[in-house]
C-alpha cells in the first residue's frame, strides 16, 4: 500500500476514523503515536480542553484508565519524550564503556 502523507501506516483493529469530531478525539487521545501538541494543531483543544472533553464523552472507569495510561506514556508530551530521548542517549554510551573496561 502507497503511503498517504507524512504518518507511517499501520494495520489496526482501530483504524483512524475520518474528520475531527469526538470519535476522531477519543481515537486520538488512547492512540500512543498521537501526542497532545497534533491533537491542539488539528481540534485546536489544548490538553486541559482534551481531558475536560474526554471526561464528558466515556465512562468515569474508563476516563480514569485513559488517564493514568496518558499521564504515564512518554509519547503523548512531545517536550517529555524529547528529554527521555536525550537522557537514553546519554546512558548507551556509558552502557558501551561499561562493558568495553569489562573486557
Amino acid at each position: 500500500m502507497a503511503r498517504k502523507g507524512d504518518t507511517p501506516y499501520t494495520r489496526t483493529k482501530h483504524p483512524e476514523p475520518p474528520g475531527y469530531d469526538d470519535e476522531w478525539l477519543i481515537w486520538a487521545a488512547w492512540a500512543d503515536r498521537v501526542s497532545f501538541e497534533e491533537i491542539q494543531k488539528k481540534t485546536g483543544l489544548a490538553e486541559p480542553d482534551v481531558i475536560i472533553k474526554m471526561r464528558r464523552l466515556l465512562a468515569p472507569k474508563t476516563f480514569r484508565r485513559w488517564r493514568k495510561r496518558a499521564h504515564t506514556v512518554s509519547l503523548k508530551h512531545q517536550k517529555k519524550f524529547r528529554q527521555t530521548r536525550r537522557e537514553w542517549k546519554n546512558v548507551i554510551p556509558e552502557r558501551e564503556q561499561l562493558d568495553i573496561e569489562g573486557l
